[in-house]
């Protein structure tokens, strides 16, 4: 028997299909929303950075706490007493954490000190176990 080519008469007649499939369109959308939405905070524009004034509770001046002075000039004070190097800090640092179980250590630094004059300070106290440290600001405004 020769195969035939016509449709038999019973079966109904099926229209084309005329409609796009968006799934994987929304997919898409959503996959690059999510990346944008990630990446354009972290696009910020460096601009000017002037952290020294800052609304904070003022620090009360107690014998707990310990004063750090990094100067225009980069040196280091303890207490207003000059100290030589990053060795002596260090080292009174040291002392500082053996004496006190968790002793305050509170630095003041010039406006226009480096930010890595004041990173070296705070290693310091890292490097000694001290976790209380703060910055010394001044109000806004003044």
């Amino acid at each position: 028997m020769k195969p035939s080519l016509r449709r038999p008469v019973d079966e109904p007649q099926q229209q084309p299909l005329s409609s796009i499939n968006t799934t994987p369109l929304v997919d898409v959308m959503l996959v690059l929303l999510i990346v944008f939405l990630i990446t354009v905070p972290l696009i910020r524009p460096a601009g000017r950075v002037d952290l020294p004034s800052a609304a904070a509770p003022p620090a009360a001046r107690g014998a707990a706490a310990q004063w750090i002075t990094v100067r225009r000039d980069g040196s280091i004070a303890w207490g207003g007493d000059a100290l030589g190097g990053p060795r002596q800090l260090d080292r009174r640092l040291r002392n500082l954490a053996r004496l006190q179980r968790q002793p305050r250590v509170l630095i003041a630094a010039d406006r226009s000190v480096p930010y890595a004059a004041v990173a070296r300070v705070v290693q310091a106290c890292d490097r000694a176990g001290i976790t209380r440290v703060g910055f010394l600001t001044r109000p806004p405004g003044r």
